[in-house]
């Protein structure tokens, strides 16, 4: 009889294994998060979702005359020099995505300052996991792994309105991307309207 018991047990948690894959787990998190009715707004650097762009461009001024932040690449983005945050030196540039006036995305994109294609220790995707666990130490365990639509596997963590996604663009960079995902058709309408 305890042999019945046990082999039951083992069907039963390899079906309850089998049952939650990482889609349904993360659409189950995505539920749960917007559901809460908890807002995490908090960002980094003293930015946050729901900024204008006057208080973004004011904070980054502050962060500019303090020497902590500078005009990232082409003048289009924020950049800075993380020194000891991950494993090796490396540079964040961001900018983020305003929709209705407001900040609703937080793309945030990584490299390591010694990153060439022979030095494997300075990859993508060591990176990517350098900068989960530093967002670990920041905003909490949690992340789960992913298959993201386009860019492959993706680390991804919900806390009520805000999901942080982690994937690798290339031999080089990294993204984290920072979404108000109570505002998710805000967003996509902006960007449907900024490429027409």
């Amino acid at each position: 009889m305890n042999k019945m018991k046990w082999m039951v047990l083992v069907v039963m948690a390899v079906l309850m294994m089998g049952g939650c894959t990482p889609a349904k787990k993360y659409k189950h998190e995505l539920k749960r998060g917007l559901a809460s009715g908890v807002r995490y707004d908090s960002l980094f650097m003293g930015l946050s979702f729901g900024m204008t762009e006057n208080e973004f461009f004011d904070v980054c001024w502050e962060l500019n005359r303090d020497s902590l932040v500078r005009q990232g690449l082409n003048n289009m983005s924020v950049q800075y020099q993380m020194k000891d945050e991950l494993k090796y030196p490396a540079t964040m540039n961001f900018y983020p995505v305003f929709a209705n006036g407001r900040i609703a995305e937080m793309p945030v994109r990584f490299i390591y300052d010694g990153w060439a294609p022979w030095n494997k220790e300075e990859s993508a995707t060591n990176l990517a996991l350098d900068v989960k666990h530093w967002y670990e130490g920041i905003y909490g365990k949690g992340f789960i792994t992913v298959e993201h639509p386009f860019k492959g596997e993706a680390y991804t963590k919900i806390d009520g309105n805000r999901r942080i996604t982690i994937y690798i663009e290339s031999d080089q960079y990294v993204w984290g991307i920072f979404t108000d995902m109570s505002r998710e058709a805000e967003i996509k309408a902006f960007k449907a309207n900024k490429q027409n």
